[in-house]
């Protein structure tokens, strides 16, 4: 009897969790104008365009688009761990939308377990372009 429960518990939990992962970001767009904006429209890389580094670029010079923030959550545990090329795809698709050429100072920190999520795992850089 104590295994029926145990094994219904776990179909009951199962079948809230449900069966796909899902990620949020978000941007910090505080220093682009909607002029500039509207000119990155135009000049729009693809996300596998878009150059990723942890470090700042020294060697061009650049202007700052604004901060970005992405997050892949694993929703069940039967889902892989999110990786940090999952995070970076996100990154470099953010930076595509808002016309930038790279962003840097890339860092990763771990969501940890939630109510909705079996694990998570956060990025943040800085989407630039590079003045020509």
């Amino acid at each position: 009897m104590k295994v029926h429960r145990v094994f219904f518990a776990l179909v009951i939990a199962g079948s809230m969790s449900g069966c796909a992962t899902w990620s949020t970001s978000s941007i910090d767009n505080k220093d682009v104008s909607a002029q500039e904006s509207s000119q990155n429209a135009i000049s729009k890389k693809t996300p596998s365009q878009i150059y990723l580094t942890d470090q700042d670029v020294v060697d061009r010079p650049y202007k700052s688009l604004g901060d970005i923030t992405a997050t892949v959550n694993k929703t069940t545990i039967f889902h892989s761990n999110p990786t940090r090329e999952m995070v970076n795809e996100k990154l470099q698709k953010e930076a595509s939308e808002l016309g930038a050429d790279a962003v840097i100072l890339i860092r990763y920190g771990d969501g940890g377990i939630s109510l909705m999520s079996w694990g998570s795992l956060e990025g943040k850089g800085r989407a630039i372009k590079y003045i020509k």
